[in-house]
């Protein structure tokens, strides 16, 4: 079975989550569709390795990961899994040649995602996702994409930060101290927004996707010693960076949803000869980097096969020589002060 970590800042009772989650975007048809047995049979061989941490959010297919979840656990007992969905779009039917995600979501409900992070559309946001969902509880609730990535500019992300904190941050506390979900935070593509809400909120646990890998730890600076601190638990997204960590620096392959760069290519394959060096595939070392660090309570790589699931399962149970980690901070490749 899959190691588990159990968090509980707020003293009642906490959260276990497995060390190897399930993030369900892939499941949702992103970049290519896949059949709903397919996404079945990945879901059903997570849990039957003992995965029992599921993420979902609205954007995911436009609604088609959370319902494709409500087929899965509809039998399952609702205290055996932690289950995660996010707030700050709500999802309003279009025209299907209007609709959003055209070229990166495949054969999903026709609809456009409207940005709004106030306290009236956020309880709307649990609403719809339960009903989605088919459950009577979800445990974590995330304000999605709260980063420039996805708002454009330093300018245009203050101003949502600044509506969040207003509106839909107020919610999802009182939903919180209701008992009505067990924790909240952000799930972002950055760092320093999470730094930036942690200075000013009562937060639970942030899901930072791709800015803590052995590419990136720049998070170190601020924001994971201050999540530390306080007890605030950090789900790690995208621990490969969108496919090259798992691949390796092949023709083709992937860093942030794009064709990799020159430098990170470069960065790979230093990476991948240093663990070959000590009989580590980069995939296995890249999934437990982030482990290594306490805040963290789960690692979540997406996976659209179920031959993908079993590659995370075995890279969540390697183990790793500590003589990698010191080789590989005394190369310069990893930060000085990274927990290993």
């Amino acid at each position: 079975m899959l190691a588990t970590r159990h968090w509980d800042r707020l003293g009642n009772g906490g959260l276990s989550f497995t060390e190897l989650g399930c993030g369900t975007a892939p499941l949702a048809n992103l970049y290519r569709a896949i059949s709903e047995d397919d996404a079945q049979a990945v879901l059903s061989a997570a849990w039957a390795a003992g995965l029992r941490y599921y993420d979902t959010a609205p954007l995911y297919g436009y609604g088609l990961s959370e319902t494709r979840l409500n087929r899965f656990l509809r039998d399952k007992p609702r205290e055996d899994y932690v289950l995660s969905s996010k707030i700050g779009r709500l999802l309003r039917v279009s025209d299907p040649a209007t609709r959003d995600g055209i070229g990166k979501w495949f054969n999903v409900p026709s609809r456009v995602g409207v940005y709004d992070y106030g306290y009236d559309a956020t309880l709307r946001s649990l609403e719809a996702s339960l009903e989605r969902l088919g459950v009577d509880r979800i445990d974590i609730l995330y304000a999605h994409d709260l980063d420039v990535f996805n708002h454009g500019s330093q300018a245009a992300l203050q101003d949502r930060l600044d509506e969040f904190m207003a509106g839909g941050y107020r919610a999802l506390r009182e939903l919180r101290d209701q008992g009505v979900i067990r924790a909240f935070g952000a799930g972002v593509n950055e760092w320093e927004p999470c730094a930036w809400m942690l200075e000013r909120g009562d937060f639970d646990i942030f899901l930072l996707a791709g800015r803590y890998t052995l590419l990136e730890q720049e998070a170190l600076q601020s924001f994971l010693p201050v999540a530390q601190a306080r007890g605030v638990g950090v789900v790690v997204g995208g621990p490969y960076n969108s496919g090259i960590l798992a691949s390796g620096p092949k023709p083709g392959a992937f860093y942030n949803y794009d064709p990799a760069p020159e430098w990170v290519l470069k960065r790979a394959g230093q990476l991948q000869a240093i663990c070959a060096a000590h009989g580590v595939r980069l995939v296995d070392a890249a999934f437990q980097f982030p482990l290594r660090h306490p805040a963290v309570v789960s690692v979540i790589p997406g996976g659209q096969g179920v031959a993908e699931m079993a590659a995370n399962v075995a890279a969540s149970q390697a183990v790793i020589p500590d003589a990698l980690w010191q080789s590989l901070k005394s190369e310069g490749l990893l930060r000085a002060d990274a927990p290993v």
